[in-house]
C-alpha cells in the first residue's frame, strides 16, 4: 500500500470516529479497551459491596483506588513508546535496587519482608517488577535479530531470574510467579526455540525436590493442602473447602445479589480479596461466571490485537507480555479459588479489593493504550 493510500485510510478512519471517539483518540485512550476495563471495574464494585457486608467505606476506598488506577493509566498512555523504551533500563535498575533494599532494610509484616517504609506510606517494590522485567527484556531484544542468540538469551535469563529470586526470598511466591511469567512471555514472543523450552521444562521438573527443601513450612503446607484439602478441613484446608462449597452452591443462576450464605455467614475467609470469585459464583451462579469470563476474554483479546498491530519489536514484545501476564492473574486466582492450584495470594484483577496491585495492572494497560494510540502509518 502506498503512502497516499495509507494516509487516505487514516483520514477515512478518523472521519468514521464520532466526537467522543476523536476526543478519546486525542487523550490516547483506546475506546474498546477502556469499555472493557470499565465493565470489569463495575462488576468488581457490585460484587465487592456484597462481599464486604455492604460496607460503604470499603466501597468508597476501592472507588478511590480505581480512580487513581485510571489516572495512572491515562498519564502513562500519553508517553510515547520510544520514551518508554528509553527509560526501561533505568526503571528496571531502580526497581532492582529497591528490591535489594527490601532484603536489607524492608519492614516485616505477617511473616514477610516485602515493604519499604517511605515515611508517608509503605511501598512494595516487587509490584514495579511486574512491568519492569518485560520492559527491560523487550528493550534488550528490540535491536537484535530474533530469535535471540545464546548470549542474549543468557542475559535475558539473568534479567528474569534475579528479581524473581529476590521476590521469592521475601517470601512472595504469587508475585514471583507473575514476574517470572512476564519475562517468560516476552522471551516466548521473541521466538525462542522449542528445544530450549523443552530443556527448561525438564530442568524445572528435575529441580522440584531441591525447591521443595527451600520452601518455608507454611508454603509446603499449602502444596499438601492443595493435594488433599480434606486432610485438615478445619485448618489449612478450610479456605479451599469453603470456597468450593460456595462456588458449587451457586448453581446456574446463583442465590441472588447480597444473598450468599457462605460469605454473609462468615464461612468464606478473605472474601473481599483473594476469594472474591467464590462470592460472585455463589450469588450470580454460572451466568455470572460466564459474564465475567466474557469481559476478561474481551480485554485479553484486545490486548493481543494491540500487540499484533504494534510496529516495532519493543512494543510488540511488551504489549504481548503484559496482556498474557494479565491472563495469568486470572488463571492463577480462579485456579486457586477452585482448588485447581495451590493458594499463592494472587488477586482477581480489578475485582478483588486492593491498591498496589490494581494500580500496577492499570499502569500496564496505560502502556497498551500508548502502544495502540501512538502508532504511525508507514509505507508497506
Amino acid at each position: 500500500m502506498s503512502p497516499s493510500q495509507l494516509a487516505s485510510s487514516g483520514f477515512a478512519e478518523e472521519r468514521r470516529l464520532g466526537a467522543s471517539g476523536k476526543f478519546l483518540l486525542r487523550l490516547h485512550i483506546d475506546a474498546p479497551l477502556l469499555i472493557g476495563l470499565f465493565l470489569l471495574a463495575s462488576i468488581g464494585l457490585v460484587v465487592l459491596y456484597s462481599a464486604g457486608n455492604q460496607e460503604l467505606g470499603l466501597l468508597i476506598r476501592q472507588c478511590v483506588r480505581l480512580l487513581l488506577g485510571f489516572l495512572v493509566m491515562l498519564a502513562i498512555a500519553q508517553i510515547q513508546p520510544p520514551t518508554l523504551a528509553f527509560w526501561s533500563p533505568w526503571i528496571f535498575a531502580l526497581a532492582l535496587i529497591m528490591l535489594i533494599a527490601v532484603l536489607l532494610l524492608g519492614e516485616v509484616g505477617k511473616g514477610a519482608q516485602r515493604w519499604l517504609n517511605l515515611g508517608l506510606f509503605r511501598f512494595q517494590p516487587s509490584e514495579i517488577m511486574k512491568i519492569a522485567v518485560p520492559m527491560m527484556i523487550a528493550w534488550f531484544l528490540a535491536d537484535c535479530a530474533l530469535p535471540p542468540k545464546k548470549l542474549r538469551l543468557f542475559t535475558c535469563s539473568l534479567i528474569l531470574i534475579v528479581p524473581t529470586l529476590l521476590v521469592a526470598k521475601q517470601p512472595d511466591l504469587g508475585t514471583a510467579l507473575l514476574i517470572a511469567s512476564s519475562g517468560v512471555f516476552a522471551l516466548f514472543l521473541a521466538g525462542i526455540r522449542w528445544w530450549i523450552i523443552g530443556f527448561v521444562t525438564i530442568a524445572f521438573a528435575s529441580s522440584i525436590p531441591f525447591v521443595w527443601n527451600l520452601l518455608h513450612d507454611y508454603q509446603r503446607q499449602r502444596v499438601l493442602t492443595f493435594l488433599n484439602p480434606e486432610s485438615d478441613p478445619l485448618g489449612s484446608g478450610y479456605h479451599i473447602i469453603q470456597s468450593t462449597i460456595a462456588i458449587g452452591s451457586g448453581g446456574v443462576y446463583g442465590k441472588g445479589w447480597l444473598n450468599g450464605t457462605q460469605s454473609h455467614l462468615d464461612f468464606l475467609p478473605e472474601r473481599s480479596t483473594d476469594f472474591i470469585f467464590a462470592v460472585l459464583s455463589e450469588e450470580f451462579g454460572l451466568i455470572g461466571i460466564l459474564l465475567l469470563f466474557s469481559v476478561y476474554l474481551f480485554i485479553t483479546a484486545r490486548g493481543l490485537v494491540i500487540a499484533a498491530q504494534a510496529q516495532d519489536t519493543y512494543a510488540r514484545l511488551l504489549a504481548g507480555s503484559l496482556t498474557l501476564t494479565f491472563f495469568v492473574y486470572i488463571f492463577v486466582n480462579i485456579g486457586m479459588v477452585t482448588g485447581l492450584l495451590p493458594v499463592v495470594g494472587v488477586p482477581l484483577p480489578l475485582v478483588s479489593y486492593g491498591g498496589t496491585s490494581l494500580v500496577t495492572i492499570m499502569a500496564g494497560f496505560g502502556i497498551l493504550m500508548s502502544i495502540k494510540t501512538h502508532r504511525k502509518l508507514v509505507a508497506g
